[in-house]
Parts: C-alpha cells; sequence; structure tokens
C-alpha cells in the first residue's frame, strides 16, 4: 500500500511541475509557437498601387501589382538605348526590394558577361533609371506593413 502512496505522490509532482512555471515562460513558449506557425514566405496582401483595388482578392492583388509593375517598369527603360557591335539574345534578371514604408529601390541587376562585354555600364544605368520609380502601399502580414522582395525578367533582343 506504501508504494502505491509513494507512487501517487510521485506522479504528483510530476505533473504539477507545469504549475510552477512561470508566466512569462508560458507566454514566450505560446509567442515561439505561433511564430512556428507562420508562412514568413507569403504576405497577407500584396504592395498595392493607386489603381489596384485593395478589397480584390489575393490573386487579383497579384496580377493587378505584376502588371503596374510591369508597365512602370517599360515605361522607365523606354527611350533607354544602347549601341552593340554582336547580336544579344539574353534574359538578365532584376531583383527589387519594396520595404515597409513602400519605398521601391533595386536590389540587384544579375551579371551576364555577354551583356557587359557588348555594354560595360548596362548593369549601372538599368539602376539608376529603376531606382525612380514610385511608392507603393506596402505588402501586409498579419496587418502589419512588411518588406517584399521580387524578381524581375528582362529580355534583351538586338536581332
Amino acid at each position: 500500500m506504501q508504494k502505491y502512496v509513494l507512487w501517487i505522490i510521485f506522479m504528483g509532482l510530476f505533473v504539477s511541475c507545469e504549475l510552477f512555471e512561470s508566466k512569462e515562460d508560458k507566454t514566450q513558449k505560446l509567442v515561439n509557437e505561433e511564430l512556428m506557425a507562420i508562412d514568413w514566405n507569403d504576405v497577407d496582401q500584396y504592395p498595392l498601387f493607386d489603381s489596384c483595388d485593395e478589397t480584390a482578392t489575393k490573386a487579383a492583388q497579384r496580377e493587378c501589382f505584376q502588371n503596374v509593375m510591369a508597365d512602370y517598369f517599360s515605361e522607365a527603360l523606354s527611350g533607354l538605348q544602347f549601341q552593340v557591335d554582336s547580336d544579344l539574345n539574353d534574359t538578365v534578371y532584376i531583383d527589387f526590394m519594396i520595404d515597409e514604408h513602400g519605398f521601391i529601390s533595386v536590389i540587384n541587376v544579375e551579371e551576364k558577361t555577354a551583356v557587359l562585354n557588348e555594354i560595360s555600364d548596362f548593369n549601372t544605368k538599368i539602376s539608376e533609371r529603376l531606382n525612380d520609380l514610385t511608392t507603393v502601399a506596402p505588402a501586409l502580414k498579419r496587418g502589419n506593413p512588411v518588406g517584399l522582395r521580387f524578381r524581375l525578367p528582362l529580355v534583351l533582343n538586338t536581332h
């Protein structure tokens, strides 16, 4: 009988250890669990230009963002001309960042040897033109503005 009493007391102490956990530890544990559950590779709302509908579906917002961004991209690069000696048929990828304030900036212009051999200041000229695009309403994650990185292709064809 004594064994059972000792066993029950031991189990009671073992189970009651959670009772001694501080509120801060419990809160931190819940916060960590919540952070692990968030998909940090996706946003709840894409960056919005004035012409995009903020009440539209997420897919429609993304499409509007991509279309308007492509238009700004095209407009910014229109009129930019380069002299080349040989034909180019390549795609250069440009990485952008929209920060939590909605400012758009060029992070990187992919360096392609064939392009740089023909147009030595290509990356500089492209960055200069694209760094002054516009501002947008930033992307949202759980109601908070967040930065967003994206990549656009620039097709070069001199035929």
